[in-house]
């Protein structure tokens, strides 16, 4: 579902991956990006894509994140 999120609307996926700044910075070139890629311009289709791309990292890194938190803390359970 984070995913998709990233893939449709970036901003609001990394918002809801608890990075409110980069949210914001990401809104900032995706929007641009939209606004360019009605102009016959090659600069907005590239900024989509990069805001597009930031989103999907930062939901990926998230997940691992939650992945490996709990990997440490299931081993230091184990070893108290």
């Amino acid at each position: 579902m984070m995913y998709l999120l990233a893939l449709l609307f970036p901003p609001l996926a990394i918002l809801f991956s608890g990075r409110p700044f980069q949210a914001v910075f990401n809104g900032i070139l995706w929007v641009g990006g939209l606004t360019f890629i009605l102009l016959p311009f090659v600069a907005g289709q590239a900024a989509w894509g990069i805001a597009v791309i930031w989103a999907l990292a930062v939901v990926h890194g998230r997940r691992s994140e939650e992945r490996d938190r709990r990997l440490v803390e299931e081993a230091v359970r184990r070893r108290g």
